[in-house]
């Protein structure tokens, strides 16, 4: 809930949007783009719709800013598994494993990432929600193509087999992102268990390209 400023205390407009990106992906996590409204957010926020427009003028714009924020959790979390201690087909792992985590860690927000792809594919938006849309998807691509290369790097020297590396890493990446389909936060036992359970994923992925010897 948002908390109201005491007297003669200062205001954080990024501790204020952080409060507001949590409640947005939550709500639009839960009913959808389309079905959530400013208010709804405001409700669940313990707020005024006015507090929201005050950094957001639309409700677009605050969904466009929640799936940036995803996508910035996604190469926060990988980006430092890049620089995992082995060979390349184990910086994969380590890769695969930090994506995997960082879908349950934050899974609302990666609800949203998905929603955004689906709009961008199917939804009817202005010129200007279009370009937003394009840099956002072009973020995706980004971090595709981070695994992508250590997938090259892995099948160079034998360590997978895969006839095409791109599919292969959209089948990968695509069996990790569909756990916000599955994957229940209230049930989660905690971090050891969110580890133990990517460790799990990872695995069934990786033993389908694993080469054998």
């Amino acid at each position: 809930m948002a908390r109201q400023k005491s007297r003669g205390e200062a205001v954080d407009p990024q501790a204020r949007k952080v409060e507001i990106l949590n409640s947005a992906a939550r709500c639009f996590m839960e009913k959808g783009y389309h079905a959530t409204s400013i208010d709804d957010v405001a409700r669940a926020l313990g707020c005024t719709k006015g507090f929201i427009y005050h950094y957001y003028a639309s409700k677009t714009d605050l969904f466009f800013d929640v799936h940036r924020e995803g996508m910035d959790r996604l190469f926060a979390a990988v980006m430092p598994a890049t620089q995992a201690v082995g060979g390349p087909l184990a910086v994969l792992i380590a890769m695969l494993t930090a994506h995997a985590r960082a879908m349950m860690d934050h899974h609302a927000f990666e609800t949203v990432v998905a929603q955004g792809v689906q709009i961008h594919r199917f939804g009817a938006t202005t010129p200007d929600q279009r370009r937003t849309l394009d840099e956002l998807i072009a973020s995706r691509d980004r971090f595709e193509d981070l695994f992508k290369d250590q997938a090259h790097a892995a099948r160079a020297v034998g360590q997978i087999v895969a006839d095409d590396i791109s599919i292969a890493v959209k089948m990968m990446l695509g069996a990790l992102q569909w756990s916000i389909f599955w994957y229940r936060p209230e049930a989660d036992d905690g971090p050891d268990a969110r580890d133990r359970l990517a460790a799990r994923m990872v695995t069934t992925i990786i033993d389908g390209v694993r080469a054998r010897n």
